[in-house]
């Protein structure tokens, strides 16, 4: 069977993996589809006897090697198993190969990786994975139902002191995806079950199955403080010649250095469904693409700064060129302003969600 997504559930300690795979496998189980999981082999090799609290560098540094090099050949021979179904497949990961650079020094990362044939650009190009899905920790905004009953081989323990070592794991294991074409923050919120419906349908996005449109929240608003550490990004996004009902926009996203290209083509099929497909394209391709710019609008220049804050994940979109000086916030899964955690380094100018004057393609129309 080919067209196999493979896609990684990853996140912070306590963020909901384990009921998010239950919930994964019988929803789309009950669709049709044969779901494969790969299990967590970090703590596959802790459970065997390897302990990452020893002093032995070599010891250390070969439990490392064999969780990659198991993680990679665990996952190839799952998707081996994949391909000679009928029915339609999905794989998860429970957890990805760049988790484990969140967990170990730079260096060592890089000799591992090479050891293995790899790096982490090949890991997070989109190539291996077709999408990353971060659940972030219960311990940055949802610090009552933080717990490690579930996970005797945690060290991040419910006291304050381990809720601190959680919330920087969040944030590496963030920063280790960053760059991949699709990778998606799923906010943390008093209610666990919108979490998990967001888990479904971020997955059903992946699968082009059609799906209800949801409203992101967006504020236009103003910087009055302190930025915390943010993972910067440049954004181009320009509008191509379309269809009626349909949406096509190439966006070319620059983080590190790091360049990553996104085609992406929205289908309305009904008043509230859409079937959105996204495809990494290369340098080459976009080159191509952007020649087919719709010449009613132009292209939008943006500066993203991304970050959690009090268990919420946002985009902090900048604007440069004709629409220089508006700044615009948006996070997802917020069913209501009221549920909305505002950072105290922001003040809000105007709730702007779902008003139409300032979608990005209508942003983008010459005037």
């Amino acid at each position: 069977m080919g067209n196999i997504k493979r896609i990684v559930l990853t996140g912070g300690p306590c963020a909901g993996k384990t009921t998010a795979l239950v919930r994964i496998n019988d929803h789309f189980s009950s669709l049709g589809y044969k779901v494969f999981t790969v299990p967590e082999v970090p703590t596959m090799i802790t459970q065997s006897g390897w302990n990452y609290m020893t002093d032995n560098h070599a010891f250390y540094y070969e439990g490392e090697k064999v969780i990659l090099e198991m993680q990679l050949e665990l996952e190839d021979k799952i998707m081996r198993m994949a391909e000679t179904c009928t029915e339609p497949c999905v794989v998860v990961c429970d957890r990805g190969a760049m988790d484990i650079s969140a967990y170990i020094s730079p260096e060592m990362w890089d000799e591992l990786t090479a050891s293995c044939g790899t790096s982490s650009q090949q890991l997070r190009t989109g190539d291996r994975y077709d999408a990353v899905l971060h659940l972030v920790s219960a311990a940055d905004g949802a610090e009552q139902f933080y717990t490690t009953a579930n996970n005797a081989q945690r060290y991040e323990k419910a006291d304050e002191a381990g809720l601190r070592i959680a919330r920087e794991l969040d944030k590496k294991v963030i920063q280790a995806w960053t760059g991949h074409p699709h990778l998606r923050v799923i906010n943390n919120g008093e209610d666990f079950e919108r979490k998990m419906n967001r888990v479904l349908r971020e997955i059903s996005a992946v699968l082009e199955l059609p799906q209800h449109i949801e409203e992101e929240r967006k504020y236009i608003v103003e910087i009055v403080g302190q930025l915390p550490d943010c993972i910067s990004s440049q954004i181009s996004q320009t509008y191509l010649t379309s269809e009626p009902n349909s949406e096509i926009r190439l966006r070319r996203r620059t983080t590190q250095g790091n360049v990553i290209n996104i085609l992406t083509t929205r289908k309305r099929i009904s008043a509230a469904e859409e079937v959105v497909t996204e495809r990494q394209v290369s340098n080459a391709l976009y080159e191509s693409l952007i020649k087919q710019a719709d010449p009613y609008r132009h292209t939008i220049e943006k500066q993203r700064q991304s970050f959690i804050s009090n268990g919420q994940f946002f985009e902090l979109d900048t604007y440069q060129g004709e629409h220089s000086g508006l700044i615009i916030l948006e996070t997802k899964g917020i069913g209501s302003h009221s549920e909305l955690k505002l950072p105290p380094f922001l003040r809000i100018v105007e709730d702007i969600t779902g008003n139409k004057e300032y979608f990005n393609r209508t942003l983008a129309l010459q005037k």
